[in-house]
């Protein structure tokens, strides 16, 4: 029999995945709530648009929850594992483009006050997302895993299925063309 699982009981991930497979619910919300948060983040700098990536993490882990016992745990950690299952979901997403409604509210005025400092983070933070967005898709998801997620270079590479030169290579690119792009940012 299962111990118990307590809050702040740390059973291992790839062990609340064969519970998962057993139909285990508390297992999946445990799942869940140690990786939502990273999953939709990443989600996010891969689509570049947040509604989006919460349907793609939503049905990474409708596909966990269906698919549990498909997980080999000598193949993979179930992190490196569940990172490839929404990076391949998101690329399935942007390879189908759909357009992206405008808010209710997009020409509304911000009346708020503003400080330098404050808008120049959020230029700064604005290019580099559309320094994000303007790299091959590969190099995204490089850059995603590596700088954002805190990734090394190995899992990284495993999550691609590319070697750990490639994905160091896909790194080198990136980086030059984020430096190019950002070199006139005065921000």
């Amino acid at each position: 029999e299962a111990p118990a699982m307590a809050p702040g009981n740390e059973v291992p991930d790839e062990e609340l995945v064969a519970r998962v497979a057993a139909g285990d619910r508390t297992a999946y919300a445990l799942l869940v709530e140690r990786h939502a948060d990273r999953q939709l983040g990443f989600a996010c700098r891969v689509l570049s648009n947040r509604e989006a990536a919460e349907d793609v993490v939503q049905e990474a882990f409708l596909k966990l929850w269906t698919h549990a016992g498909r997980f080999n745990p000598a193949a993979a950690k179930f992190t490196t594992w569940f990172y490839r299952v929404v990076m391949n979901r998101c690329l399935d997403v942007k390879r189908r483009k759909r357009p992206v409604a405008l808010p209710e509210d997009y020409d509304a005025i911000d009346d708020a006050p503003v400080s330098d400092e404050a808008l120049a983070a959020k230029q700064r933070a604005e290019a580099v997302r559309k320094g994000l967005d303007g790299l091959p898709e590969r190099q995204r998801v490089a850059v995603s895993l590596f700088y954002f997620e805190g990734l090394r270079a190995r899992e990284a590479a495993e999550v691609m299925a590319v070697g750990i030169k490639a994905f160091e290579s896909l790194l080198v690119r990136a980086r030059k063309q984020l430096a190019r792009d950002l070199q006139d940012f005065d921000g």
